[in-house]
């Protein structure tokens, strides 16, 4: 599959830039290359080729040429190109040590991301040497003394933070770079990034960052505004110190007037809810667009004219489209269907954004602000999924924990006959606030898991989202009893419609999935086999995890504080029944679900007898992800299925 991704829509609307990323397996790599695509339907080429990678495309201003981050020749990290794009060569215009991130354009600068050593601000080849002296060392240890010293697959005890960073490009030609943060010695977030946006006229910026630097005891997040003059950056000022939660993911309005962005209200839990609010620059007044409206927005932007704020939405287990007026009202829903997002809009009031389904990648897509004109503008992928044959959705609604609606969908295998009866492999999806919605899902992609014959429901269990602020909470302090009874339900409801075979059934997934899975395995002999992938097994290990901000209110207490409550919604201190055949899975680099996890419960399995099988990747992190190790998961996984519960009707 070509992927697509990294929208990117031309100032007069009439283009946008994409990144198609294909595979070589035979190399274990993907390599992106940007394309141009007219929004009018017209067609698509190519803009950059060759050898390496190149993403994250910004237009300039102008319209005339596009920005982008690349590695080329000579390159030792990557770094900012420009190239006009009606033809003309790439000039490289930054030379940072440690590489780039996050382009904006706005006025004659391009603005970026990269990291430095504190106190080599100014100094960049004194910090190249100090690198290359670290580089030298053989000394391996890594100390901390800070609450953040790991984040997903890394360290952070390398001493290095994010900077803001501009690079004059007038004429398409760089020049000097200026460090906007100077000084700036702490993460910006959890994960160290900085996510930022730059006004229309370039003197102000705006971010989201910790309240409070190491030892990072709080993980809030504020929203930081950071003046731009000629003689350098300004002071920063904290425009959201009055909300004891997070507020995130700023972004200035075409006029300028406004700053939108989340605010969320419950400290520590990221399945609450994100509102929409509305800063005035003006005045300082706030304004909460969409608090009566029971969903999160994100990728929001405005049109051109002031009018009106668009963004995607989980809804109903799909990733919706909707609008609202700049001043508030009614949520509007624009187009329905499948995972949409990365919305831009055009200056005709016409919405271009990425649009995926079940039976169908990312492709470009345009629809107008009433919902109506919907148009696929890019086919990278058609030519190969014609030639596949794909399984049919059904989106099911049924009765699960204490009566109340769960939601469902059920991808049937290519060539399914409902008289006869098939295995049935249940998903599972982690978060646990999060869906198994009508996505392509690359990792865990259904389509390649029901072809081999296995009707594949996609359960979105109590926690999920998309279904309102109070089935998300449901599960706060018990992760295990309504989920569990959800997937239970799920199965009776399958076998009572006649084509499922109830001795020859799985259930199958991953972080909170894989914890769902083992707490499945505690509970019940049902299922002929489980497949745990990067699962959370011990909820005391979890608190070595690298976020460990706001564990206390999903498990409903601490080791320390409240042992009892936490293990007992523990699968590893509730083994004695578990009988279940099971495939475990893990990455070494897995900081969010430390690997000890995986070891523990094969460790366990193995002593008390049960038939299990590990999969470790000591080169992967919580997914999988290089194309030769991700074949092989497929395969290993449809074997283990193959093995405990075949694959098709029985004749």
């Amino acid at each position: 599959m070509k992927r697509v991704g990294s929208l990117a829509l031309s100032p007069d609307g009439k283009r946008a830039a994409v990144v198609v990323t294909e595979y070589d397996v035979a190399k274990n790599e993907g390599q992106g290359d940007i394309w141009v695509i007219a929004t009018d339907g017209s067609g698509a080429s190519r803009f950059t080729t060759g050898a390496t990678t190149e993403s994250s495309p910004v237009w300039s201003p102008c319209g005339e040429r596009l920005a982008f981050i690349a590695k080329r020749d000579g390159d030792e990290k990557t770094q900012v190109y420009i190239m006009p794009v009606d033809g003309g060569e790439a000039v490289r215009v930054t030379n940072m040590p440690l590489g780039v991130s996050n382009l904006k354009w706005a006025g004659h600068k391009v603005f970026f991301i990269s990291e430095v050593l504190p106190g080599y601000e100014g100094k960049l080849d004194s910090m190249k040497a100090e690198l290359d002296r670290r580089k030298e060392s053989k000394v391996s240890a890594k100390a901390t003394e800070v609450r953040l010293y790991r984040y997903w697959d890394h360290w952070l005890t390398d001493g290095t933070v994010q900077h803001l960073f501009s690079v004059e490009c007038k004429g398409g030609k760089g020049g000097a770079v200026t460090d906007l943060t100077p000084g700036w010695n702490r993460f910006f977030t959890d994960s160290g990034d900085l996510e930022f946006d730059v006004s229309p006229d370039a003197k102000e910026a705006v971010f989201s960052a910790l309240e409070f630097g190491a030892p990072y005891d709080s993980l809030v997040n504020d929203i930081y505004l950071l003046g731009i003059g000629k003689d350098g950056p300004g002071a920063i000022r904290n425009i959201t110190p009055e909300n004891p939660a997070d507020d995130l993911s700023p972004r200035y309005t075409p006029d300028g007037k406004y700053i939108l962005y989340g605010m969320q209200r419950i400290v520590g839990f990221y399945g609450d809810r994100v509102r929409l609010v509305r800063y005035d620059r003006a005045t300082g007044e706030k304004t909460v667009l969409t608090e009566g409206w029971d969903r999160s927005p994100s990728g929001w932007v405005a049109a051109e004219d002031g009018k009106t704020i668009c963004f995607a939405a989980e809804d109903r287990a799909a990733a919706s489209l909707f609008s609202i007026g700049i001043g508030g009202g009614p949520v509007r829903e624009i187009y329905r269907g499948g995972s949409n997002g990365g919305v831009e809009i055009t200056r005709d009031g016409e919405l271009i954004f990425l649009h995926n389904e079940l039976a169908a990648p990312n492709e470009v897509y345009s629809v107008r602000l009433n919902g109506k004109g919907l148009r696929k503008l890019t086919s990278f992928n058609d030519e190969l999924l014609a030639g596949l044959g794909l399984g049919t959705v059904e989106n099911v609604t049924y009765e699960g924990f204490g009566g109340a609606d769960v939601q469902m969908y059920v991808l049937y295998p290519p060539g399914f006959d409902p008289a006869k009866e098939w295995p049935l492999l249940i998903l599972v999806h982690g978060g646990p606030h999060g869906i198994f919605g009508d996505e392509f899902h690359y990792r865990w992609n259904a389509q390649v898991f029901a072809a081999p014959g296995y009707v594949t429901a996609m359960v979105n269990f109590h926690g999920s989202s998309s279904f309102g602020q109070d089935f998300t909470d449901a599960i706060t302090g018990e992760h295990g009893r309504k989920p569990f009874e959800d997937v239970m339900r799920a199965a009776d409801y399958l076998v009572s419609r006649g084509f499922v075979d109830g001795k020859r059934m799985a259930v199958a997934g991953g972080s909170y999935g894989g914890y769902l899975v083992s707490w499945i395995g505690t509970q019940t002999d049902r299922f002929a086999c489980l497949i745990n992938h990067a699962g959370v097994f011990d909820l005391c290990t979890q608190f070595g995890s690298d976020v460990t901000f706001g564990r206390e209110r999903s498990y409903g207490g601490t080791p320390w504080t409240n042992l009892e409550d936490v293990i007992r919604w523990s699968p590893a201190h509730n083994m004695s029944r578990y009988v279940t055949p099971t495939l475990v899975v893990q990455g070494e680099r897995d900081y969010r679900v430390p690997a000890g996890n995986a070891l523990e419960i094969y460790g366990m399995l193995g002593e008390k007898g049960v038939p299990a099988k590990l999969l470790y990747y000591p080169d992967e992190n919580h997914w999988v992800l290089k194309p030769q190790n991700s074949i092989q998961w497929y395969g290993e996984f449809h074997e283990w299925l193959a093995r405990w519960i075949g694959a098709g009707p029985e004749d």
